[in-house]
């Protein structure tokens, strides 16, 4: 079991649609910032400071590789946090947006040189 304000802070990084689809479209693996940017076409500043408040919460992990960050989703460290990771994986699933979301990333990702964040 973990710890009440452990639950209470992943819950309230869910409160913003943007951070959830950060959430869906890293469930499908590693992305850089770039990518994020081009599929939800917003700015590098917006998309970082979701992506801040999501490793501040525990949801997603960052590393540096030259003048981009890449971010995956944290795996849980807690039982708890294993069932909610599946609920939300779930419930995103169905959603729309998300669906859209997905097929943009696929065809940016297609169409994307290796290593061309930038």
């Amino acid at each position: 079991m973990f710890l009440m304000h452990s639950l209470t802070q992943m819950l309230k990084a869910l409160s913003e649609e943007i951070r959830l689809r950060i959430i869906a479209l890293l469930s499908g693996g590693e992305l850089c910032v770039c990518d994020l940017m081009a599929v939800l076409e917003l700015p590098q500043s917006t998309i970082s400071r979701h992506l801040s408040y999501l490793r501040n919460a525990g949801w997603v992990e960052g590393e540096r590789r030259g003048v981009w960050m890449y971010y995956r989703l944290r795996d849980p460290r807690e039982a708890g946090q294993v069932d909610l990771r599946q609920a939300l994986t779930a419930l995103l699933a169905a959603e729309p947006k998300v669906a859209d979301d997905r097929r943009h990333l696929a065809a940016y990702l297609q169409a994307k040189k290796d290593d061309a964040c930038g």
